[in-house]
């Protein structure tokens, strides 16, 4: 039984360390502009630049994407050394939960529901599943709550 946690534990390490290194120094081949965090000049990371534009937090890019892309670069270090993974795995559920939350914004609904009207056949209704959720409203922001209120409903929030 011990190894084979010993076994899992590196296979996860592994998979996450490749997941990271992949985002941040050695792309995929051929990677679109725009999709490398350390290689990008600054404004031109898609993800970031579209963060940084729509919530109006210009420190996402570059200075966020290079942060988070050194925390990605000791994740995978604390995952390669057995007596550091604990910190490695606790390090990487935060950047993962981050990107998580990045990729809920409300403001990605429009994207996925077009996706989903050209899809309908293979995906669920993202209407429906944030309907089930229930939401924060400590926004520090009228103007994202009341788009909060408009895209799930007030007895959501």
């Amino acid at each position: 039984m011990r190894g084979l946690r010993l076994l899992a534990s590196w296979v996860l390490a592994l998979f996450l360390i490749f997941m990271f290194l992949q985002a941040t120094v050695h792309p995929l081949p051929n990677p679109p502009e725009g999709m490398v965090k350390l290689f990008d000049r600054p404004g031109e990371n898609i993800v970031f630049q579209t963060m940084a534009t729509k919530t109006g937090m210009d420190w996402l890019e570059p200075t966020g994407r290079v942060l988070i892309a050194i925390a990605e670069l000791l994740a995978c270090l604390f995952l390669l050394i057995p007596y550091s993974r604990r910190f490695g795995a606790v390090l990487s559920f935060f950047i993962l939960a981050g990107a998580l939350t990045a990729h809920l914004m409300p403001d990605v609904l429009g994207r996925v529901q077009r996706n989903y009207n050209l899809h309908k056949d293979s995906l669920a209704d993202p209407q429906l599943a944030l309907s089930l959720l229930y939401y924060d409203s400590l926004l520090h922001d009228p103007a994202a709550l009341q788009f909060l209120i408009d895209s799930v409903g007030s007895d959501r929030v």
